[in-house]
């Protein structure tokens, strides 16, 4: 069985969102979700970025174009924040795109617009 890819890392990180969500519900925006889950990070000692350039590659070349990640935890973990009533094939593939594009290992998506809180795992 292969090993999960930084599974302490995203069960602390989704936990934080899980908490997030319990306190707030669905019905807000995305900003009010970053907001948050910016206090629940530092509560939690999450080491995290907020907003974070990140240089997109084509192959192993730099473009002069860069990607905005909601988050990055742990320097190494990409957070893709959603509110919306559910998660379409769009985002899904955007993030996937982003995750491979800016080398990184993993993505999580995440959903605060549903009654629970919906994720997927992106592994590049």
């Amino acid at each position: 069985m292969p090993e999960i890819i930084y599974k302490e890392e995203s069960y602390k990180i989704i936990g934080a969102c899980m908490e997030v969500h319990k306190k707030l519900g669905c019905g807000f925006l995305e900003s009010v979700y970053s907001e948050a889950l910016e206090i629940e990070f530092k509560k939690s000692e999450i080491p995290y970025e907020r907003e974070k350039k990140l240089p997109v590659f084509y192959g192993d070349v730099p473009l002069k174009k860069y990607f905005k990640a909601d988050f990055v935890c742990y320097n190494s973990i990409i957070l893709e924040l959603k509110a919306t009533k559910f998660i379409i094939e769009a985002d899904h593939r955007q993030t996937v795109n982003n995750v491979k594009a800016t080398k990184f290992q993993l993505g999580l998506l995440i959903n605060f617009g549903t009654p629970s809180l919906t994720y997927k795992r992106i592994v590049n």
